[in-house]
């Protein structure tokens, strides 16, 4: 918490009560625990399986967020592929703001670049559904496997 002491910090972590209790009805209360136990260096007492599993679910949320912005990116790619009568500037403008949060996101987490062949893969067969859904095209229009390398999707350009 900025601007309050760290004593304070501590004081919000519960006391005596079992750790996996703790952790099942009050997750912030066994957050701020843990973090307590290991600024103290009192690694025996961390409740090691779930901090482990809230550990791996952050860089899955990471992953996941990578896989976010492909998708709006693409979906607005395919719409603008396979609707050229209905090409608009907001389009562009979210083709933009999508490669600028994917940079965002493997600048801070440059492990997930060896994933981005995945993350493609996740991301457009949910843009493809969501194509045909927005445009009212079949689904079949739409290539089954992603028709975009990664630097088309980040670099090709755009404009009416």
């Amino acid at each position: 918490m900025a601007g309050h002491p760290k004593d304070m910090q501590t004081d919000l972590a519960p006391g005596e009560e079992p750790v996996q209790t703790t952790y099942e009805r009050d997750f912030y209360s066994w957050l701020m625990e843990q973090a307590r136990h290991i600024r103290e260096g009192r690694y025996e007492a961390l409740d090691r399986d779930n901090l482990a599993e809230e550990i791996e679910a952050l860089g899955r949320e990471q992953f996941n967020k990578l896989v976010s912005a492909l998708r709006v990116l693409m979906l607005h790619m395919l719409k603008w592929d396979h609707q050229t009568a209905l090409r608009s500037s907001s389009w562009e403008l979210s083709i933009e703001e999508q490669r600028l949060e994917i940079a965002d996101v493997l600048t801070d987490n440059p492990g997930l670049r060896p994933r981005i062949g995945d993350a493609i893969a996740r991301a457009y067969r949910r843009a493809r559904i969501e194509a045909a859904k927005e445009t009212g095209l079949d689904e079949a229009v739409f290539p089954p496997a992603c028709p975009y390398s990664f630097d088309d999707i980040m670099s090709r350009a755009f404009s009416r």
